[in-house]
Parts: structure tokens; C-alpha cells; sequence
């Protein structure tokens, strides 16, 4: 396994609300998460933090995971867990106003890969060559494509393309949306949406395939790029190169 994790602010926010990490445990499992954090005060950062930190803290205690349905029931205690964390900081904190993250996650062990999300950081699989989105995201304009009211072209451009519909602290009970993924992608790719809103998938799967790079320069390199057209928004990016996808 080849693995690399990168954040960056951009080139117009002030600051980083973005946390990232990819962990491995005693048993060669891994854990890969993106969170990208709202509110004032630099209330979303510390949003982000706890989420990744919760979940990597008790990531790297146990000896392995489970069964699938261990790791979901895991997954969804956890979350439980950060959710009630990040409203009990937010009514501590008083300028902590709308405190919250989204989060993307990818729990991948020798038997299964699942992928988790709440918000609209996105995770993707490389398959031949080809990137496949996993999760949904949780928007309004996604919902009104959902119903029939936008269209996949519409929504890219709506005004209100980045009001979430749900996210981690913004209310008592959330729930992580999980995804079974067939083990023989070739990658996992990780990212918030400061990236899928600079470049296109075409775009990213061009520098993923580039064999004249290494896993680290393909992740600066997009990056790059991102801050080249913009850089509106914080950019992570968690990658890694799976067992049968790596280069002989």
C-alpha cells in the first residue's frame, strides 16, 4: 500500500478548517478521513479536528476492527460520540456559532472497503483508470436533482450549491451514510470540496494516472492546480494506492 494525505487553505481563506489524517493499525487495516469544518471564530477548524482526532484515537487503540458489521456499528457509536462533542462545544463556546464539519471516511481491512459521509466532502474509487464518486453528497441543490426540480448541469452553477442539508453538530441526531465498495479499485481518493470545485473528475483522473509522478507529487500537483484557478476554498486530499493497483 502506498499512502499520502495533504491539506492546504487556498488561496483566499484566511485560515485552514480543514483536518485530514490516513492511520494504520496493528493489524494493517487503515483509516482514511476528510473534514472540512464550518463557523465563526475558526469555530470550523476546531470542528474538524475533533472529528478526525476522535475517530483516529480510537482507531489506533484497538488490535482491529471486526467484521463489517463491527466496523459499522463502530463507525456509527463513534459519530454519535463527535456529534454530541461538537454541540456541547458550541453551547460552551458562545462564539462558536454554527459549529460544525462534514466528514468523509474509509475503513479498508483484507476482507472489505467501506466508505462513510456526512456533508459534501467526497469520496471516490480508481477503477481502470476511471474515478467513481461513492458517497452523496448532502446539499440541497443534490436533493433538488434527487426530485427532478435541477438538472447535474444546473446544480454546478446554483447559487446555492454549498448549503448542506446535514453535517456533524448541526443537529442531536445525524446519522453517517455507509457504502459497501467492491475491494478491487485500485485506489481510494478522499478529498473536500475545494477540490471537486476547482477541477473536474477528468481533470483529476489525468494527474492520478500519470505514471511519471509519485503518489506524493500527484497530490501537490493537484493541489497546484486548484490554487492556479483560485484557490477559493481549503483543499485536502487523503490518497491511497491499494494492493493491487500498485505499480510492479
Amino acid at each position: 500500500m502506498k499512502s499520502f494525505y495533504l491539506t492546504d487553505a487556498g488561496r483566499v481563506r484566511s485560515h485552514n478548517e480543514d483536518s485530514v489524517t490516513i492511520l494504520k493499525n496493528a493489524s494493517g487495516e487503515y483509516l482514511l478521513m476528510v473534514a472540512d469544518g464550518m463557523g465563526g471564530h475558526r469555530a470550523g477548524e476546531i470542528a474538524s479536528s475533533l472529528a478526525v482526532t476522535h475517530l483516529g484515537k480510537r482507531f489506533s487503540k484497538i488490535a482491529s476492527i471486526g467484521s463489517k458489521l463491527d466496523a459499522v456499528n463502530w463507525l456509527n457509536d463513534n459519530i454519535n460520540e463527535i456529534n454530541k462533542e461538537i454541540i456541547d462545544y458550541a453551547l460552551e463556546n458562545p462564539n462558536a456559532t454554527g459549529l460544525g464539519t462534514t466528514l468523509v471516511l474509509a475503513l479498508l481491512t483484507k476482507e472489505y472497503l467501506i466508505f462513510g459521509n456526512i456533508g459534501d466532502s467526497s469520496g471516490f474509487v480508481l477503477k481502470n483508470g476511471h474515478l467513481h464518486k461513492v458517497t452523496h453528497d448532502h446539499t440541497l441543490v443534490n436533493l433538488l436533482v434527487s426530485a427532478g426540480d435541477l438538472t447535474e448541469e444546473e446544480a454546478k452553477f446554483h447559487p446555492k450549491k454549498n448549503v448542506l442539508m446535514k453535517a456533524l453538530g448541526a443537529m442531536e441526531k445525524v446519522e453517517l451514510d455507509i457504502f459497501d465498495v467492491d475491494l478491487s479499485s485500485e485506489a481510494i481518493l478522499l478529498c473536500s470540496d475545494g477540490l471537486t470545485n476547482m477541477l473536474t473528475v477528468e481533470q483529476i483522473e489525468k494527474v492520478l494516472n500519470d505514471s511519471e509522478l509519485e503518489i506524493e507529487e500527484k497530490i501537490i500537483k493537484l493541489i497546484r492546480k486548484c490554487n492556479a484557478r483560485g484557490g477559493t476554498d481549503n483543499i485536502s486530499i487523503a490518497y491511497l494506492i491499494m494492493e493491487s493497483g500498485e505499480e510492479e
